[in-house]
């Protein structure tokens, strides 16, 4: 009896512990930035873009400190890394919408967990998507088997959809291969 009455005391301790560390927002831990599960999903995909940002190498993403070094969205909705404009060449396509469009849910209300693969190919709910080349350096940290993702439909690139990550709060742009 005093063991387990001990294992107790020990518990209690750690579980006030954890508490502390999630002091400012009621109900949990503070409500980051970027990412941080369902209560950070967008309303809605990324504005069309009026002015674009130049297309180029190696640019920046990490708007502030501690944000990804890729695309994502901040809590408030706002898209940082998707104003390149429908001109952006890593985003051409020959043949939009080869394979058919996306008929699953778009858009916040459908969340999806991806159900294995990789950025070269990977699926969920029975559809099969595929990762913009250029994008691939933006996904490294993805679990292809059992992150959540939104999808939404791109404004800009004829063909894309984007692909938000719930857990980390980035986006990538993908292309639908069909069912």
């Amino acid at each position: 009896m005093k063991k387990l009455i001990g294992l107790l005391a020990i518990c209690f301790v750690f579980s006030l512990s954890a508490l502390a560390q999630h002091e400012g927002h009621p109900g949990g831990a503070a409500r980051p930035e970027v990412g941080g599960g369902h209560q950070n999903i967008p309303k809605h995909g990324p504005a069309k873009v009026t002015t674009p940002h130049p297309a180029e190498e190696n640019r920046k993403f990490n708007d502030k400190a501690g944000h990804p070094e890729a695309p994502h969205v901040h809590a408030n909705g706002q898209w940082v890394g998707h104003d390149t404009g429908p001109n952006d060449p890593h985003y051409h396509l020959d043949h939009p919408w080869e394979h058919g469009r996306f008929t699953g849910g778009i858009g916040r209300g459908h969340i999806w967990r991806l159900g294995g693969g990789g950025p070269s190919r990977f699926w969920f709910g029975g559809f099969y998507f595929s990762v913009a080349p250029y994008d691939f350096g933006f996904c490294n940290d993805w679990f292809w088997d059992s992150d959540e993702i939104v999808i939404y439909e791109d404004p800009d690139h004829i063909g894309w959809y984007l692909a938000y990550n719930v857990r980390l709060g980035t986006c990538v742009h993908v292309m639908y291969l069909g069912m």
